[in-house]
């Protein structure tokens, strides 16, 4: 075991998928956060177990040649990116071979076919939502950014090297309003106060933009002020709205939204579909990277207008109605109302009446659709980090579809229930992972999976 509080020479040998570098001192494993592969640090023990040990970076001794110098001052602070300091191009590197490895390991495919990753031409300011703590420290002074990391200690900035610049200017005119009204702000572990949150969405093909006030009660004294300053600064400015949300909880949006200006919603485009966006609707972060993600899942379902669609998981719709513009009819299960109602508002929007959106479990509704004859010739699925419930891949392999395309933001339940499918007569044909959150661990993965019945021969890369 190695020595709590004592600084050891540690060579870094591997990453994990939170972002933490694997290093070996002596043959003894011990986990450096802030590292990167191919460093030679020094770092002080913070934990000491039999197997392996923690420590925190105190030097670096002989920097890897994928280290770079992160463009943020607050990078290893801010909780937001994990691997700023690794180079872009092993960024995408190793994105690609947790994909690969998870396939392997935990899917049981030996050589799994995929199409290199597709990273982003400009990995930076590239989010068109964020959302910004607020509190007052105990030196009284108004922070409002970013949780430090493994905290909920604001982390003021000046920009956010991943966020839509706009973002600088509507904090520092909230700021201004917050303390120009002595708005109280809220205090979560007393359960006191009243302003709780900043979110911001923007259209980046539409340029027009949100501005959410989150707040504990519905008094936000003089907030026409707020709308008047918001107004005069920010260019595109679509909509003000007050979120209320009185629980004390780790959720960010309440379910009453007052509008204090605009209406309500913005919009935007990807490919040549227009969308409609509200405060609590779930839209993808990066439109970039979106808009090449979804092209590739209607690419890899290959649909015409013979075919009927399943999209489970549908969310506001955005994959449905890509769908839509090639299929005989795409039906859309989601569990979230809200979502549901936004999916129904955008089919309208595009005039695809080729559409149908549930909502519900998909756990229930999928077999509940099953039993009263409904099939479908390819089903999309787009599940949450925890993969799909064992009910959902159940009936997918009873309706016998053509094609199962697969959209994945976790590698390791997408393996599982790859593994899973393929005791159902479906083999994985062809994959490629997607960057949409450069800077993080985070990867994106589309992956097609056909039914062997239907396989006239092997799909080539």
């Amino acid at each position: 075991m190695l020595k709590k509080n004592e600084i050891y020479e540690i060579q870094i040998v591997d990453m994990g998928h939170k972002g933490e570098a694997i290093g070996k001192t002596d043959g003894f494993t011990v986990f450096v956060d802030g590292a990167v592969k191919g460093d030679l640090v020094k770092g002080r023990i913070t934990l000491s177990k039999k197997s392996y040990a923690v420590a925190d970076l105190v030097e670096i001794i002989t920097p890897s040649p994928d280290r770079v110098a992160p463009r943020c001052s607050l990078s290893g602070i801010c909780g937001g990116c994990q691997i700023m300091h690794m180079d872009y191009k092993k960024q995408l590197e190793m994105k690609e071979d947790q994909i690969r490895q998870s396939l392997v390991r935990i899917g049981k495919i030996e050589n799994p076919q995929l199409l290199p990753i597709t990273g982003m031409e400009n990995p930076y300011n590239f989010r068109n939502k964020a959302q910004f703590p607020i509190e007052v420290d105990s030196k009284g002074n108004l922070n409002i950014g970013f949780y430090k990391k493994f905290s909920h200690e604001v982390v003021p900035f000046e920009t956010c090297q991943i966020q839509d610049p706009i973002n600088d200017k509507i904090l520092k005119v909230v700021k201004e309003y917050i303390i120009k009204n002595d708005i109280s702000v809220y205090d979560e572990k007393t359960n006191e106060g009243n302003i709780k949150k900043i979110v911001t969405k923007t259209g980046f093909k539409t340029g027009e933009v949100m501005v959410v006030i989150v707040t504990k009660s519905k008094i936000l004294k003089n907030n026409d002020q707020l709308v008047e300053m918001l107004k005069k600064e920010i260019p595109g400015l679509a909509t003000v709205v007050q979120n209320i949300n009185p629980k004390q909880t780790n959720v960010i949006l309440g379910e009453k939204n007052y509008v204090l200006y605009g209406k309500g919603t913005i919009t935007d485009r990807l490919h040549d579909l227009l969308f409609e966006i509200s405060p609590n609707s779930f839209y993808q972060v990066n439109p970039v990277q979106t808009d090449v993600l979804y092209s590739k899942a209607l690419e890899f379902a290959d649909i015409d207008d013979t075919k009927t669609v399943i999209d489970v998981y549908c969310g506001i719709g955005t994959i449905s109605l890509f769908l839509a513009q090639k299929a005989k009819k795409v039906i859309g299960i989601e569990v979230v109302p809200a979502a549901i109602e936004d999916a129904k508002r955008n089919a309208k929007l595009n005039s695809l009446g080729n559409t149908e959106f549930l909502c519900g479990k998909a756990a229930y509704l999928l077999p509940d659709l099953y039993s009263k004859g409904v099939r479908a010739d390819v089903v999309v699925v787009d599940p949450p980090r925890k993969g799909c419930e064992e009910a959902v891949l159940k009936t997918i392999a009873e309706m016998n579809a053509e094609k199962i395309v697969y959209v994945s933001c976790n590698p390791s339940t997408l393996a599982r229930d790859v593994e899973i499918l393929s005791h159902h007569g479906y083999e994985m044909t062809k994959g490629q992972g997607f960057d949409m959150f450069p800077h993080s661990m985070h990867v994106e993965t589309v992956v097609l999976l056909s039914h062997k019945k239907s396989q006239a021969s092997s799909p080539s890369l």
